[in-house]
Formats: structure tokens, C-alpha cells, sequence
């Protein structure tokens, strides 16, 4: 694997571009899904793309992908049977949901399965001023015994679990990035967000299922925060656990620069959320690294997935992107570790390595 350039300001990183040009992860890798498996070692899946993949589709999203570490700091990429080593790629078939570029966000292993929950765009091409394909993106399913070979569930929507809203709903463009929780009494509930046509901003939205397979949507559920706050633009990717009976939301926050910070909301029924006020000066748990630092993560850091450790504290994987490209797909992204303060969730540490 790659390994972290020597530098003070490296702080954090622990995972970055394959330098394989063969491999399907050689420009982009994004959003950590990691495991922390009942023998000690971890698993993690991510999403990214190669150089030649289309350019139409202006995410990191392309190929799904899996490393493996004994320790969750040091990783090994695993060579997948599907394209340039990927584990999951977009379905062949050109009619549905996920046809043009897929990414994972959120790994569960349960009843002897992986369970993936990802999101696809299909091969739909859009205009804003330039060409874009893949925007209109939902959520799928896939289970695995191995986490590497996958099969695709079926859902209601060209394969997909739900569907766009209506012209006038706040997820009328999209519902991407699904983070589903199994509940102890068999019910499901799927967070996901999506980007208002009307207010330009980005709400979380939920829905309930007793299957895993229907689903009802509930509405927004976490709306973006007061003016000049580190979340005014709205709320993206997130990560929802439990921790002694109360949810946990660790949730990507956009400010009205772009900057991305990581903040907390607290439930007590997964659907009422209180933000929590952390100890950065923006008030977010977790902040991206000052600006004009030159470091690694000094415009964004998001994609957050928490894993419980032994002593209760927590550690935050979480990508991070540098400063100064004008559009996304020229900004370098890479995967990054933080660690909690002990069971204090509002203060976090980039990891150091000694």
C-alpha cells in the first residue's frame, strides 16, 4: 500500500491513491467504510475511480474496492475478481439505477453476511452550464460472505430501494449515500441526504422499513444550521450509531465557503436530533485543518465512520481533501484516522504516528 509522506503537516493520513496506474483506485479514494472484525483484524471498503474512468460523472464514486489491516492503521488492498481489482462495480445493464458509477457507505456484517448499502447514478446526462451523468443517484443493496463477492438485492426502482421525490420535495434531485441501522425489533431505518432544488442547501432524510426491502420515507429529519455556522449549507454524508441506548449522528457539515467540517447530533428514537456543540472554534467536533496550512485536509474532511474500540473511546476514519482546485475532481482525496478523546465524542485527535 501507499504510505504517508513524511511531513509534519501528514498528520492523520493513512491511506492514499494506489500508485498502480492498473488498479481501479489510481485517481480517487473516498469514503471509508471500516470493520473492526471479532479475530482483531479490520476490514475497509471505499469507492474511488482510475484515470480513464468517465469523465461525465463528476464525483470520486466509480468502483468499490477493499483493504484489509491487522491493526485499522497499516493497510493491504485487496485484488478483487471485478475491473482493475474492484470488488463492486456499476451493473452492465444500462436501464438501471446504477449503471454509470456506485459507491459505497455503509458495511453492517450480520447473520453470517455482509450487508453493503451503497448508492448508483444511472447513465442519465444533465446540463448545469456543462454536462454531467449519474446525478439522479439512489440507494441499493448488496450481500456478500466474503466481502468480496457480491450480489446485488432487488429493489422496487430499476433495482434501487427508493425513489426520487416529487418536483416539490426537498429529495427531488437525489437520495444518496444511504447509512442503514438494523434495530434490536427487526425494524430498518436508512438516513440519507440530498441537495434542495429551492434552497441550495443539503438535509438528511430518513426512512423506515420492517423488511429491509419497502420503505417509507419520513421527511427531513436534520435541516442545516444558523448563519455563519460551520454547517449553513446543510448536512451530507453521516454515520449513525448507537451508544448506551442514545443515537449518534456524526454528520459532514458545509459552511457558506465549502469548507467541511464534522459535527454531532444526539437522539434518543433516531428521528428527533439535537446538535451537539463541539470543541472546535467553528463548533464542529472535528474540523478540517487551518487554511493555508498546506496540509492534506485543509478544505474538507467528511465521509465519517466511527468504530468502537475496546476502552469505549472511538476512532473517526474520514476523507479529507486539500485546497486550491477549482472543481472536485481536481482535488486530491485521501483517508484519514482521528480518535476520540476518551468516551468525550465532542474532541477528537488526528492520529500521529510515533
Amino acid at each position: 500500500m501507499n504510505s504517508p509522506i513524511e511531513q509534519p503537516h501528514q498528520a492523520g493520513l493513512i491511506f492514499t491513491t494506489n500508485t498502480d496506474k492498473d488498479w481501479w483506485d489510481s485517481e480517487k479514494v473516498s469514503s471509508p467504510e471500516v470493520i473492526r472484525c471479532e479475530d482483531g483484524s479490520w476490514k475497509m471498503w471505499y469507492y474511488g475511480r482510475d484515470e480513464n474512468f468517465d469523465s461525465l460523472v463528476k464525483l470520486p464514486s466509480g468502483r468499490c474496492g477493499l483493504a484489509t489491516s491487522q491493526d485499522g492503521i497499516s493497510w493491504k488492498r485487496v485484488k478483487g475478481p471485478l475491473t482493475m481489482g474492484s470488488v463492486f462495480e456499476p451493473h452492465s445493464n444500462p436501464d438501471r439505477f446504477d449503471s454509470s458509477h456506485v459507491g459505497v457507505t455503509s458495511v453492517e456484517f450480520r447473520d453470517g453476511l455482509y450487508w453493503m448499502w451503497y448508492f448508483g447514478g444511472d447513465r442519465t446526462i444533465q446540463n448545469f452550464g456543462f454536462e454531467v451523468k449519474g446525478i439522479n443517484m439512489l440507494p441499493g443493496c448488496a450481500i456478500s460472505r466474503d466481502g468480496i463477492n457480491w450480489i446485488r438485492l432487488e429493489g422496487p426502482y430499476r433495482g434501487a430501494f427508493l425513489e426520487r421525490g416529487k418536483a416539490e420535495d426537498f429529495d427531488a434531485l437525489f437520495c444518496t449515500m444511504p447509512n442503514v441501522l438494523a434495530e434490536d425489533d427487526g425494524t430498518w431505518k436508512m438516513y440519507y441526504h440530498s441537495l434542495d432544488p429551492k434552497t441550495r442547501q443539503f438535509f438528511v432524510g430518513l426512512a423506515i422499513s420492517d423488511d429491509g426491502f419497502q420503505w417509507t420515507k419520513i421527511g427531513k429529519i436534520v435541516s442545516p444550521g444558523e448563519e455563519g455556522s460551520f454547517d449553513e449549507r446543510g448536512i451530507g454524508t453521516r454515520h449513525v450509531i448507537k451508544r448506551d441506548g442514545q443515537y449518534l449522528m456524526f454528520y459532514e457539515g458545509v459552511n457558506n465557503t465549502s469548507y467541511f467540517s464534522i459535527g454531532l447530533a444526539v437522539s434518543d428514537d433516531g428521528i428527533n436530533w439535537t446538535k451537539q456543540k463541539g470543541s472546535e472554534e467553528n463548533g464542529s467536533v472535528f474540523a478540517h485543518a487551518p487554511q493555508g496550512s498546506g496540509s492534506w485536509d485543509a478544505k474538507a474532511v467528511g465521509t465519517p465512520c466511527v468504530v468502537a474500540m475496546p476502552d469505549n473511546s472511538l476512532r473517526m476514519y474520514y476523507v479529507g481533501c486539500n485546497e486550491g482546485p477549482k472543481t472536485e475532481m481536481e482535488t486530491e482525496f485521501h483517508i484519514g484516522l482521528a480518535v476520540s478523546d476518551g468516551t468525550n465524542y465532542l474532541k477528537w485527535t488526528r492520529w500521529q504516528k510515533k
